[in-house]
């Protein structure tokens, strides 16, 4: 069971990834990861700090024996992280998605700035969409690899 309340990000590889407000490009990487990032109505710094390690430490770029080993760093590769509020959508009842667990907007940014904060402290490349405006994203998914993490997932 996932709480409804948790930092969430959906984090795809890519070979090339852009972000887009108002036609203009705010986000452009090459290979690496597209992370979308969403903060629920109780989470905390804490949360940020295991999804940004999380993120930043994963091993799915293939090694030399072509095994997922490999994190960003390894590769050379930049993350693109994209606020998006939508994956607290709780669609489980009717056909229109609840957002009560959504953190609000204010604080929410807060935690999203510290997420790309910390993510660009670890050394990575970081490119970022525009909190609160509508986006284009678009991105070549290179695996297809997408995963979803979630700060206080119960196993």
């Amino acid at each position: 069971m996932i709480p409804l309340g948790a930092v969430r990000a959906v984090v795809q590889r890519v070979s090339r990834a852009e972000v887009r407000v108002d036609g203009q490009v705010v986000g452009r990487i090459a290979r690496g990861l597209c992370a979308l990032v969403a903060a629920g109505d109780d989470d905390t710094g804490d949360d940020v700090r295991y999804l940004v390690e999380k993120v930043v430490g994963l091993r799915v770029f293939a090694d030399d024996q072509g095994q997922m080993n490999r994190a960003l760093a390894d590769v050379g590769g930049a993350l693109l992280v994209v606020s998006q509020f939508t994956l607290f959508g709780d669609c489980r009842k009717g056909r229109r998605p609840s957002f009560v667990k959504a953190m609000a907007p204010e604080p929410a940014e807060k935690l999203y700035e510290q997420f790309v904060a910390s993510a660009r402290a670890s050394g990575v490349p970081v490119e970022t969409g525009r909190f609160r405006a509508m986006m284009d994203v678009e991105l070549v998914n290179d695996g297809p690899v997408t995963l979803l993490i979630d700060s206080k997932r119960v196993f």
